[in-house]
């Protein structure tokens, strides 16, 4: 049981009206699944952190009503006590590793509660034959995917076994074949009568799972529904409440055919490697000026490892990247392209949004920056420091600082993990104005964002350029499921 009684908190250094959340009165049954869904920053992850006891004990702030766990009051238990019955899935999983092995990771939290060696072996062999990521076991964490590390993320808690699961955009990292995996890990939870709150954007998968969606607004519950009553809303209503589609299948490609120029950039022959291992075979393709080039493919397979290449920023390989017919090195590539990474965090260095919207670039138009950060709904935050953002504002910020550095070619490396229909929409208008001076590569899992922007799909499979295909109504059936695969075996 999970309890909130007139619940507010206001992040220390926020104003008034950023605050994280208000009059929260919100009960969950025991072995209920519970989906929180809104626009990015509406307070979804504040209320786990309500929960789990990372506030007020790692969040300051201004702090009001009372969060009750079964027994417990969860403003005056220690947060190692809270942990016994809590497990917590962040939205970025590398903010809760503490080994550089993905078994050394799953065992730390069984290990610390001190269960025996013999008991410790069994639920690491249980946790990853039950969530099939045995193929994971014994590999370098910071040598994975990002959904490969979510899947790692989510293995630790599971091997704890705690009754209560809070998960924190849980399918943002993962490919449509993984996030159907996970689909069934929370149904084995609730049939375990576990008690699971998720924070989610992609609401498609939860419908069928989920006994109650909570809908928030700039911190507070506006509407309770059944997964029944969600599916009612009309498309132009959901849409209005920045929420994403109920399925996938009513979503179809929308992008006008983008007339057809000499090709600038060229990929002869490419392969790549790391540490002497291939990841990338022989891969030659074209692109031309207006592009907007998405890059799909398993968890693992080697998309962005294919981009950073593309970029200059990784070494090892064979082959050729040609500009205007000119050979380019890895210097010279670095220089004519800007990559937004999977996680943002890694190139966020100002102390304010503002600022790093000009970090690093030497003449920057202030006209432009303010466009930018009102094309994102950014305004707003534009004083704020950028780790203050929630994960979808982060995002955002990369997304802005890719529009004004003025590159060539531009790389986006999963744009839209964490946002909201809201965002996803902006960020898939900001990258078509883009596009119309220069080439984009988008590595995505994200179905919806796909079909509302590219106009061109690649797969990448088993270390080679499975498909090339446009992007277009006629090959709907096709995309979906070419996204949908896992990896061929």
């Amino acid at each position: 049981m999970i309890q909130f009684k007139n619940v507010g908190f206001a992040y220390a250094g926020t104003t008034a009206s950023e605050i994280g959340v208000k009059h929260i009165d919100l009960f969950v049954e025991t072995g209920e699944c519970v989906l929180l869904c809104g626009r990015s920053g509406c307070g979804k992850t504040t209320i786990t952190k309500l929960i789990n006891g990372l506030i007020p004990n790692y969040f300051p702030g201004e702090l009001n009503g009372d969060v009750q766990v079964d027994d417990l009051k969860v403003f005056e238990t220690p947060t190692y006590q809270l942990a016994e019955k809590i497990g917590s899935v962040f939205q970025n999983p590398r903010t809760q590793f503490f080994n550089v092995d993905v078994d050394s990771e799953i065992a730390f939290g069984i290990e610390n509660a001190a269960v025996p060696p013999e008991e410790l072996h069994r639920r690491l062999e249980n946790t990853l034959d039950v969530l099939h990521i045995r193929h994971l076991q014994g590999r370098n964490i910071f040598e994975l995917s990002g959904g490969e590390k979510q899947k790692v993320a989510f293995a630790s808690v599971y091997a704890m076994n705690p009754d209560i699961y809070l998960l924190d955009e849980p399918s943002s990292n993962l490919d449509m074949a993984s996030i159907a995996d996970l689909k069934k890990y929370l149904q084995l939870l609730k049939k375990a009568g576990k008690t699971i709150l998720i924070a989610e954007h992609r609401l498609y998968y939860l419908l069928d799972i989920a006994d109650r969606i909570v809908y928030l607004s700039e911190g507070e519950i506006q509407s309770i529904w059944t997964s029944a009553e969600l599916r009612k809303l009309s498309d132009v209503e959901r849409k209005n409440m920045g929420l994403r589609a109920v399925a996938l299948e009513t979503v179809y490609p929308v992008v006008a055919n983008v007339p057809i120029q000499k090709p600038v950039l060229e990929i002869q022959d490419i392969s790549l490697f790391y540490k002497k291992q291939m990841i990338i075979s022989h891969i030659s393709m074209q692109a031309s000026k207006g592009e907007i080039i998405g890059v799909v493919g398993c968890n693992g397979a080697g998309k962005t490892t294919f981009l950073r290449a593309l970029c200059g920023l990784h070494k090892g390989s064979t082959g050729k990247f040609l500009w205007q017919g000119n050979a380019q090195n890895e210097k010279e590539r670095m220089k004519r392209s800007f990559m937004v990474m999977q996680d943002v965090n890694y190139e966020l260095f100002a102390d304010s949004v503002e600022a790093e919207c000009t970090f690093g670039i030497r003449y920057t138009d202030p006209a432009l920056v303010k466009r930018a950060l009102d094309d994102l709904d950014l305004l707003s935050v534009r004083k704020r420091h950028p780790n203050t953002l929630s994960g979808g504002q982060k995002q955002r910020v990369a997304v802005a600082v890719s529009m004004i550095c003025g590159k060539e070619v531009v790389v986006f490396d999963e744009p839209t993990s964490g946002l909201d229909y809201d965002s996803m929409e902006q960020v898939s208008k900001l990258i078509q104005d883009l596009a119309k001076n220069k080439v984009i590569f988008v590595v995505t899992h994200d179905y919806e964002f796909v079909c509302q922007t590219c106009s061109r799909l690649i797969r990448i499979d088993r270390h080679v350029l499975a498909d090339d295909l446009p992007v277009c109504i006629e090959n709907k059936e096709r995309i979906y499921a070419l996204m949908e695969q896992g990896e061929k075996k």
